[in-house]
């Protein structure tokens, strides 16, 4: 079973990181600097504090909100998170993602922020899972 770990090994590189007074028009600026679709909010402590997501903006402007050059990051993100672990694998965060309905999970290792695995990592880790098993089946009946 493949673990978050791993998925942050292959990856590689930190997560996307904006402090909690930057406003929202410097975050999305940064989410599309780097190409991802979350911003981290990392606390003090290197503790994540919060998250501001695509889905987040859509949101925002759905509901009215445009004056995103004064609005504040702290004030619009998401602070109830659920938090990953390096040992946590693959399908229990897979199964806990699609049932909460959320798609960017900070992993977090003695108490710092290691990494954010999106759906479309664990997808992506699961799919080669799973072709790798098929592969080695597919030559254990052919032997």
């Amino acid at each position: 079973m493949m673990q978050l770990k791993e998925i942050l090994k292959n990856k590689g590189g930190l997560p996307v990181i904006v402090p909690e007074a930057s406003t929202v028009a410097s975050a999305i600026r940064t989410m599309n600097q780097h190409r991802v679709g979350s911003v981290m909010v990392q606390g003090p402590g290197g503790e994540p504090i919060g998250i501001l997501t695509e889905r987040d903006m859509i949101r925002l402007y759905a509901e009215g909100e445009s004056d995103f050059e004064t609005m504040l990051v702290k004030d619009w993100m998401t602070t109830e998170m659920t938090i990953g672990k390096p040992s946590d694998t693959v399908s229990e965060v897979l199964a806990i993602m699609t049932v909460k309905r959320f798609r960017h999970l900070p992993v977090v290792d003695d108490g710092k922020m290691v990494g954010v695995v999106s759906i479309g990592d664990l997808v992506k880790a699961k799919l080669e899972e799973t072709a790798f098993e098929a592969k080695v089946l597919r030559e254990y009946i052919t032997t």
